[in-house]
């Protein structure tokens, strides 16, 4: 039987939730006691305060990008791991005798290359078909034996590859290169003509100082003459004084 006390506390507590009815949900609309309900429910059994922390997941995708290696060494096969597995397992699937370059960044002279997969080999994509990425040129084809240096796990790596690309995109691969070569060559070029134009200058100023200094030669000696000349005539006429 229940005592006096837990009866009085119950008549409290409904008449405590029946005030706050009145006072809090009689007087909303709808709408309003709809999302009041939500936020009620949601706090009460757990909201954004009591989520658990989502830790970061690995996935394979992830792995095989932190993994991965362009040419994998004796030491990269001897890790047995299950990501090194799962990575060799991947390497194992492409194929590795000609390369499909992507030449989207070709103007600064960065061109990626990777081996091909089963889809490409069959499709015959970078060995009957342009070897871009992006292109789909399948005459004038030339096969090109590539210097690949690239870096790859904090290293500086270098490897000999196949490259087969349509003559467009083979001048891809040396636009840094042909731009470079240009830009010295017009270098070389305005350091000479300035070279030359320096010498004419001063070609042109000795001439004018050669010049400059035979007229003034001439004209001295053109003024001696002349007074020479004048000297002749007084000397004669005194002579005709002295002899009448």
């Amino acid at each position: 039987m229940a005592s006096f006390g837990s009866i009085r506390c119950d008549i409290f507590d409904k008449e405590e939730k029946k005030q706050q009815y009145q006072a809090h949900i009689l007087g909303l609309n709808a709408y309003d006691r709809h999302k009041k309900f939500l936020k009620d429910y949601v706090s009460y059994y757990g909201g954004e305060g009591k989520k658990q922390e989502k830790l970061p997941i690995k996935t394979d995708q992830d792995t095989l990008r932190e993994g991965y290696r362009f040419i994998r060494s004796e030491e990269d096969d001897m890790d047995f791991s299950w990501e090194q597995r799962l990575v060799k397992r991947y390497y194992d699937k492409l194929f590795k005798e000609y390369c499909i370059a992507d030449m989207s960044h070709y103007k600064s002279g960065k061109i990626g290359l990777r081996w091909r997969t089963e889809k490409e080999v069959t499709s015959g994509k970078g060995q009957f078909v342009c070897g871009n990425k992006h292109c789909n040129e399948e005459e004038g084809l030339t096969s090109y034996e590539v210097n690949f240096a690239y870096f790859e796990a904090g290293e500086n790596k270098q490897a000999l590859v196949k490259l087969v690309t349509c003559e467009r995109c083979a001048k891809k691969l040396v636009y840094k290169k042909m731009k470079e070569k240009e830009k010295e060559e017009s270098k070389r070029r305005g350091k000479e003509e300035h070279k030359k134009k320096r010498e004419r200058d001063e070609n042109d100023d000795d001439t004018s100082k050669a010049y400059e200094r035979a007229h003034g030669k001439k004209l001295l000696l053109t003024s001696a003459g002349d007074g020479k000349a004048d000297d002749e005539d007084n000397f004669d006429e005194f002579l005709q004084g002295m002899f009448p």
